[in-house]
């Protein structure tokens, strides 16, 4: 069967906000997914965001209302606990510390359907935290958004050598936290590792411009394609990016660019001695 395609749902007051949101969601995650790849722990923001949503749900459950204060300040003190929960168990079992992101993140998944169990809309909530709902983004969230990002870049930018292993969990739980009730977790990921992944070949000063050209891009045709053809906006979202990530990782010669051999390095890997 062949979708219908309704060009008038191509509306800047309802897409145009939703853009605004991934460009937020794009601009802390995709320097934050370059360190996550290097660092390899590539499921820690589906961890993170998970928890945080588990903070959501327990607020839900005591009847907090949806989008307040209370229900924002669980959300962030759930990250914060498993922020340094991951904290202390690389600093204790580095070589197990993917395996132990994967446990937590199921841990907090089955939480949350216990906490949603006895919710007769339990699955419209958990739905929403998977997916998002980013094409009804209020303008509240848009600015309460932008400040946060704006300090999440900061302190990325402004302490890099100075954040540690503490400072870089933080930060990444504020930013997951924030970004998980806006656009959902698939793409919370998507936005994290998919820009990452795909400019991994290119030079070193050109990785963040192109990942940002490319989740951009990913954002506004993922988003103008779910709307003419009236399909989920944040599952379009995800495989369009998925797809331009093929694309500009095809695109990308790898790189000779001594700056792109010494990442490993750089990020305290031991040299390869020839």
């Amino acid at each position: 069967m062949i979708p219908s395609v309704n060009w008038s749902a191509l509306d800047g007051s309802i897409l145009g906000p939703a853009f605004i949101a991934g460009i937020l969601v794009l601009s802390t995650h995709v320097p934050l997914g370059r360190q996550v790849l290097k660092r390899g722990i590539v499921f820690i923001d589906l961890a993170i965001a998970q928890i945080a949503g588990l903070g959501v749900m327990a607020a839900d459950t005591m009847g907090w209302e949806p989008q307040g204060l209370g229900v924002q300040i669980a959300a962030i003190a759930a990250a914060m606990v498993g922020a340094m929960v991951l904290t202390w168990t690389e600093k204790r079992w580095p070589d197990i510390q993917e395996a132990l992101i994967g446990a937590l993140f199921v841990l907090a998944s089955c939480l949350g359907i216990l906490l949603l169990a006895g919710n007769p809309h339990g699955g419209e909530h958990l739905k929403d935290l998977l997916v998002g709902q980013i094409l009804w983004v209020s303008p509240s969230q848009l600015w309460a958004m932008a400040g946060l990002s704006a300090v999440v870049l900061a302190l990325w930018f402004g302490l890099t050598d100075r954040l540690g292993r503490a400072g870089f969990y933080v930060l990444f739980a504020l930013a997951v936290t924030a970004s998980v009730q806006l656009v959902g977790v698939y793409l919370v990921f998507s936005s994290l590792i998919m820009p990452a992944l795909a400019v991994r070949h290119a030079p070193l000063r050109r990785q963040l411009p192109l990942a940002y050209a490319m989740g951009a891009l990913a954002y506004g045709l993922g988003l103008a394609l779910s709307a003419v053809l009236d399909w989920p906006s944040g599952a379009v979202v995800v495989l369009v990016m998925s797809l331009m990530g093929v694309v500009f990782s095809i695109a990308i010669p790898k790189s000779a660019d001594p700056d792109v051999e010494n990442q490993g390095q750089k990020a305290g890997e031991t040299p390869t001695r020839t």
